[in-house]
């Protein structure tokens, strides 16, 4: 479990990482002015204060817009210079970005073919991923998979038809609009929800609606995200693979990397340690744990080695 200290400075806490094991590039940024964004939910948050964190600890000063509303406005601000920097994930910009209809399984050349395309159409470069992958999934509380008799998305599909009141959904508004989410999962399986069925809520309050199953029986949620696992809920397979790959890359203005082509190599070594295990503690640590983003960002950094 990752721990996260009540400062700041001190010795390691047990947890996630290599313990002091991490290789820290010698690059200075001393100088250098860099404005990082996210969006607003748990991980990205803690990922934009990853960069922001790294960034000043090599000597840079970095304006803080973490916490944009949606994805389409990290975007926007991205590409209208608003923002030098973000993370994103390479699902989100290969369908919703780029426009495509179908993901590509393999996830590494799912990352390829987005950096590449993006690069070339948009200037944007995608720095390398990270192993995580935050896909979307919809979770049931585990007492009720065998009352409902779901375990995957074809068999939600079935119970829709046949005992379709059964099938309520929590979701946040980004899932119910975008094509790698309800309206893509639901052509992808051959089902359709009831309008009347659907709950729209923010994302951090799914969790617990779904836990309750008052409002809703299943929701939307994030695979990595720490209270799928301290809330005991179960994720339905995905078996017919609709939902693309979302590993996380820091994605940034190429003429931001035409200037500082460094940020390459600081930023690599930081995002290998990133994988589902890290992620999934490093969101519980904040929604668990009730620790704040900062001090979970600076405590995996420091963890690692890379402060």
């Amino acid at each position: 479990m990752f721990v996260v200290t009540a400062g700041c400075s001190g010795g390691t806490t047990g947890g996630v990482g290599n313990q002091g094991g991490g290789e820290t590039p010698k690059i200075s940024l001393s100088g250098a002015e860099f404005t990082v964004g996210s969006k607003e939910f748990t991980e990205q948050l803690i990922l934009g204060q990853i960069a922001i964190q790294a960034l000043e600890a090599r000597g840079a000063t970095v304006k803080d817009k973490t916490g944009l509303p949606s994805t389409r406005a990290a975007r926007k601000a991205l590409e209208s210079d608003e923002i030098d920097m973000y993370w994103e994930y390479t699902g989100t910009g290969w369908i919703t970005h780029l426009g495509h209809t179908k993901p590509i399984p393999d996830a590494q050349k799912q990352y390829e073919a987005v950096a590449k395309e993006d690069l070339e159409k948009n200037g944007i470069e995608w720095l390398s991923p990270a192993p995580a992958n935050n896909s979307f999934a919809i979770a049931v509380r585990s007492e009720a998979v065998g009352i409902l008799g779901t375990k995957s998305l074809s068999s939600l599909g079935v119970l829709s038809e046949v005992r379709p009141d059964n099938v309520t959904l929590c979701a946040a508004s980004e899932f119910l609009n975008r094509e790698d989410g309800l309206p893509g999962l639901e052509k992808a399986y051959d089902f359709k929800i009831p309008d009347d069925n659907i709950t729209k809520m923010e994302e951090a309050q799914i969790y617990e609606a779904v836990d309750e199953g008052e409002e809703c029986n299943y929701g939307e949620v994030f695979v990595t995200d720490g209270r799928v696992r301290a809330l005991d809920l179960t994720l339905l397979k995905d078996d017919k693979d609709f939902f693309p790959v979302y590993n996380p890359s820091l994605t940034v203005s190429k003429k931001v990397m035409d200037e500082y082509p460094e940020l390459a190599d600081v930023f690599a070594p930081i995002t290998e340690k990133l994988n589902d295990e890290t992620l999934r503690d490093l969101n519980a640590a904040v929604d668990v744990d009730g620790k704040s983003e900062k001090a979970v960002a600076h405590q995996f950094l420091r963890e690692n080695g890379f402060l």
